[in-house]
C-alpha cells in the first residue's frame, strides 16, 4: 500500500473516531508503519517527523516543558500519567525517569523509532495536537509523550526540532512469532522453587526465568499453592474497588515491549464502562489514568516473592494470548517492609473463587 493510500485510508478511519492504534489495525498495518508514512509533503491533518536519539538526551530536555501526558500501554492496557520528566538516568541500553509523578523503566534497546506527530484538531478553534511518539522494530508503540494544556508548547516544539532528521527513512520488519514455553515436564519444579525462595529482591526475578528458561506465567502454576495462588477474573475490579473505599495506596505496573510505566498513590474513581462491545475497567483520578479491557483478562495471580525487607505481593493479571497486562503492588520503596493494608486487601481477593 503507497503512503499516499495510508494516508487517505488512515484520515478516514480517524474521522469515524478511531484511534492511532485501532485504525493502523483497520488498515491491515502496524501503527509505526502508519505515522511512518505521514512524513514528509503531504496535505493530510497528521504530519510526522523523524526523531533521532539519543533517546535519553531527548527525554532529560523535557523537564523544561512542564506538565506533560506519558502514556505507555499493550494490547489490553492503556497507563497514562501526568507530569514532569525528570530524574532520568540511564544509557543508551537502558533508562530510569524517577521523577514524582512520571516513573518509567527504559528499555532503549527496544526503541527503534521516534516521531514528532502534530495532528490537526477536527475544531480549527482548538490547537493541533503535538507528541512524541516511539515504536519498536515491529511498528508496536513502546511510549507516547503528549502536550498538554499547561504544556511549554514552544519549548516541547523546540525539543523535538532539536532531536528531528526530516531526511531519516524509517522501516518496519514484522515480529517474530513468539517462542512457545517449554513443556512443563522439562522444568525442575523443585530447583524452581528453591531458587524462589532463595531470591532477596523482586528484580531477581527475572534471571530466575531466564535461568529456568520458563515462561512468567508458567512458572506460576508450576509454584502454585507455594508462592502463587490463582484470583478470580474479577479480582482486578475488586482490587481497585477496594483500594478505592480503603484509600490503601498502590502501585500501578503497564509494560510495552520498551517501557514500564508506574503509578504509586490512592486511586479514587473506578469506572467500568462497556462501548463498542468492549468492557473498560477505568481509573480516572487527576494525574493518573487507567484503561483495562476487562473482558480480555483471562488469568490473575497472586504472587509472593521473598526480599529482604520482607516477603512482597503482587497481583498480576493476564490476557487471553497469555500477555502481562498489568502488576499491582502495596505501596513501598526500597528497604521498607510490605504495608499491612496492602496484604489484609490482598487476603480478600484470595477468598475468591478462582476461575478454571
Amino acid at each position: 500500500m503507497s503512503h499516499d493510500l495510508i494516508r487517505q485510508r488512515f484520515a478516514a478511519l480517524r474521522a469515524e473516531g478511531k484511534r492511532h492504534k485501532d485504525a493502523a489495525e483497520a488498515l491491515g498495518i502496524s501503527e509505526g508503519e502508519a505515522i511512518a508514512a505521514h512524513a514528509g509533503a503531504h496535505e493530510q491533518a497528521l504530519r510526522a517527523t523523524p526523531l533521532h536519539g539519543p533517546w535519553l538526551e531527548l527525554l532529560q530536555a523535557l523537564e523544561l516543558c512542564g506538565p506533560v501526558l506519558a502514556l505507555t500501554r499493550n494490547t489490553s492496557t492503556v497507563h497514562e500519567k501526568t507530569g514532569v520528566y525528570r530524574n532520568l538516568s540511564g544509557g543508551a541500553q537502558m533508562g530510569l525517569a524517577l521523577g514524582e509523578e512520571i516513573d518509567l523503566r527504559l528499555f532503549f534497546s527496544r526503541w527503534h523509532a521516534g516521531f514528532f506527530v502534530s495532528e490537526a484538531a477536527a475544531n480549527a478553534q482548538q490547537p493541533a495536537s503535538l507528541s512524541l511518539q516511539f515504536f519498536d522494530a515491529s511498528g508496536v508503540a513502546v511510549h507516547k509523550i503528549f502536550a498538554r494544556d499547561a504544556t511549554d508548547r514552544d519549548t516541547f516544539e523546540s525539543v523535538a526540532q532539536a532531536h528531528s532528521d526530516a531526511q531519516q527513512a524509517v522501516a518496519f520488519a514484522p515480529a517474530e512469532p513468539k517462542a512457545a514455553p517449554r513443556p512443563d515436564g522439562e522444568i525442575d519444579r523443585a530447583a524452581l522453587a528453591e531458587a524462589w525462595g532463595g531470591m532477596t529482591d523482586t528484580h531477581q526475578f527475572f534471571g530466575l526465568l531466564n535461568k529456568f528458561e520458563v515462561e512468567r506465567q508458567q512458572s506460576f502454576r508450576l509454584t502454585e499453592g507455594g508462592f502463587t495462588k490463582r484470583a478470580s477474573r474479577l479480582a482486578v475490579r475488586e482490587l481497585l474497588n477496594e483500594a478505592s473505599f480503603s484509600g490503601t495506596p498502590i502501585m500501578v505496573f503497564v509494560g510495552s515491549p520498551g517501557c514500564i510505566q508506574i503509578h504509586t498513590g490512592p486511586v479514587v474513581r473506578i469506572e467500568p464502562m462497556e462501548m463498542r462491545g468492549m468492557q473498560w475497567l477505568n481509573v480516572l483520578d487527576p494525574g493518573f489514568n487507567l484503561h483495562l479491557r476487562e473482558d480480555l483478562i483471562d488469568s490473575v495471580w497472586i504472587v509472593e516473592k521473598p526480599t529482604s525487607d520482607g516477603v512482597v505481593t503482587s497481583v498480576e493479571a493476564f490476557d487471553h494470548e497469555g500477555g502481562l497486562m498489568a502488576m499491582f503492588f502495596g505501596a513501598r520503596k526500597p528497604g521498607q517492609p510490605e504495608r499491612e493494608d496492602w496484604r489484609a486487601l490482598v487476603r480478600t481477593l484470595s477468598g475468591l473463587e478462582a476461575t478454571a
